[in-house]
């Protein structure tokens, strides 16, 4: 069951303190059968935080965010959209995995975390972006979106296009863009399609900062 054990992150923006710290957080109870806590990983100086929803299968087991399939696409387009990774911070709104077991027990299948999950996790994003201090967020999917823009945030409505944050984040976000989570694209019925458009709302976010 989730306790109080470690859900707050300590008053610090030194992200190598707060990643330890994330490591024992029980705020949910997705830690009892993840592998291990997913931290953000990136430059502290970064322009660009992006957020997405939580770590997949690949993601759990290397503890660091976004390395499977969908990590890959997103590296890809980042690359074409003219964004260098190694300059950006990357996270999840979510740290753990949240999965169920295919019918043989073997197979991790991913499950869509639930609004508590988000909300129990949410204060160390916030604590991410406090120390890092970015431009412009970048969110990958409604999940992400609704993580720092709140529940009623339509992805649909708003895709590609810059945003306000609410009053209670807009100290941390004082601009972001959300687009879908490059896995949307790896389920899409015409791929190719889904990539460039996914493409063009990166490019889209990188010309807010010019």
């Amino acid at each position: 069951m989730p306790d109080s054990r470690g859900a707050e992150p300590p008053d610090t923006t030194d992200l190598d303190r707060l990643r330890s710290a994330a490591s024992g957080c029980h705020g949910c109870a997705l830690y009892q059968d993840a592998t291990q806590t997913v931290f953000g990983e990136g430059t502290p100086e970064a322009k660009i935080l992006v957020v997405g929803e939580q770590p997949g299968d690949k993601e759990d087991l290397a503890g660091e965010p976004f390395v499977g399939p969908a990590g890959k696409l997103l590296d890809r387009a980042f690359e074409e959209a003219g964004f260098d990774r190694r300059s950006l911070y990357v996270t999840n709104a979510v740290k753990h995995f949240k999965f169920k077991r295919d019918e043989r027990g073997k197979r991790r299948i991913h499950q869509k975390p639930g609004r508590t999950e988000v909300v129990a996790c949410r204060p160390w994003l916030l604590a991410e972006l406090r120390a890092v201090r970015p431009d412009l967020v970048l969110l990958l999917g409604a999940t992400a979106a609704q993580s720092l823009l709140g529940p009623k945030f339509r992805l649909t409505a708003h895709r590609g296009e810059p945003v306000d944050a609410p009053d209670d984040v807009a100290d941390l976000v004082p601009s972001a863009v959300a687009t879908v989570h490059p896995s949307a694209v790896l389920r899409a019925p015409d791929r190719d399609e889904a990539y460039a458009a996914f493409v063009a709302d990166l490019k889209a976010a990188g010309k807010t900062l010019k």
